[in-house]
């Protein structure tokens, strides 16, 4: 069994989870992942001084095919299935997508970028929010990791701009890059985007009980609910599904929608629950969190999927992955 610890870091994505830590062994795959593990690593270095870490790099599968939309790729795990075969053998940052515009777009915005314009994303999730909210643009399919896909951007004509997580773009250094954060009425993010998680196996607790004083308790709920919110609808890559939650004084808010792949269907509804601070959920560990808020953070997840399937959230994502399958 495999569980994940979410972090607290000074700086502020577990979408994917991409690095773990086994028999004191930190691996990891792409440069971004580098830069995580090599800040994970640092972090515990400095708590535990005389604990020894090597970090060991790794590709996957959604590492090395690059021209596949990742939605056709396959359904979960693109990222996370060879660390979690390996294994076997701060507060949140800004969970938030960001527009990247082309150097000669400078300046703009969605809103104000020429008709038709071509936006670059790998993600159902973003292409069907902005399709419905920026129906004057054109939306392609973009894959690569973030350098390519900045380089693909910059010296082609291909793309007006492309949409990539904030997190990633800052913690590679390239804030600069942002030309515009789109907000929860723009474009909700995906279940974890902004959270980072370390994946430790079940049986080691010494290194559970480790990286366990790294936790943030809200980021952990938050998490938790959307977690839970994603897996009771069966959701993926092949299917638009999208969150937005926050932790005001005690209490847990979650909203959350499914979307057709064209972005006019959406169904999308708001639950709250009170967020009172060795308990599992939907995969996430939290030692140093009451049970009693785990369970009710997993409970508000798994109600509000259930409040949407009730309305007809099954038949759009029935729809959305039969239309994905057949492109």
């Amino acid at each position: 069994m495999l569980l994940h610890h979410i972090l607290h870091w000074n700086f502020m994505t577990l979408t994917k989870l991409n690095f773990c830590i086994c028999n004191n062994e930190v691996v990891c795959v792409s440069q971004l992942a580098r830069i995580q593990t090599d800040s994970v690593a640092g972090r515990l270095r400095e708590l535990y001084p005389d604990v020894h870490l090597e970090i060991v790099a790794m590709s996957t599968i959604g590492d090395k095919i690059l021209d596949t939309a990742l939605s056709k790729i396959g359904e979960k795990s693109l990222f996370t299935k060879e660390l979690e075969n390996a294994l076997e053998r701060n507060e949140r940052e800004n969970p938030h997508d960001a527009v990247v515009l082309h150097p000669k777009n400078a300046g703009l915005t969605l809103d104000s970028l020429p008709e038709k314009s071509v936006i670059g994303t790998s993600s159902l999730r973003r292409a069907a929010q902005l399709k419905k909210r920026f129906p004057q643009l054109e939306f392609e399919n973009i894959r690569g990791n973030l350098n390519t896909r900045l380089k693909k951007l910059d010296e082609k004509d291909d793309y007006a701009a492309i949409i990539l997580a904030a997190a990633g773009l800052k913690r590679m250094g390239w804030e600069s890059r942002i030309s515009q954060i789109l907000g929860p009425e723009d474009c909700m993010y995906a279940v974890g985007q902004g959270a980072l998680a370390v994946e430790v196996r079940a049986q080691d607790k010494d290194i559970l009980e480790m990286v366990s004083v790294l936790h943030h308790p809200d980021t952990v709920l938050q998490c938790i609910s959307e977690r839970a919110f994603l897996r009771q609808l069966e959701g993926g890559c092949s299917v638009p599904v999208a969150v937005h939650t926050e932790v005001k004084g005690s209490m847990l808010y979650l909203t959350g929608a499914v979307y057709s792949l064209d972005g006019a269907d959406c169904l999308k509804d708001t639950m709250q629950t009170v967020s009172a601070q060795e308990c599992v959920h939907v995969g996430v560990t939290a030692n140093s969190v009451s049970s009693s808020a785990l369970e009710a953070a997993e409970k508000l997840g798994m109600d509000l999927a259930n409040a949407l399937l009730n309305k007809g959230a099954k038949d759009i994502l029935t729809t959305a992955r039969k239309l994905n399958d057949a492109r």
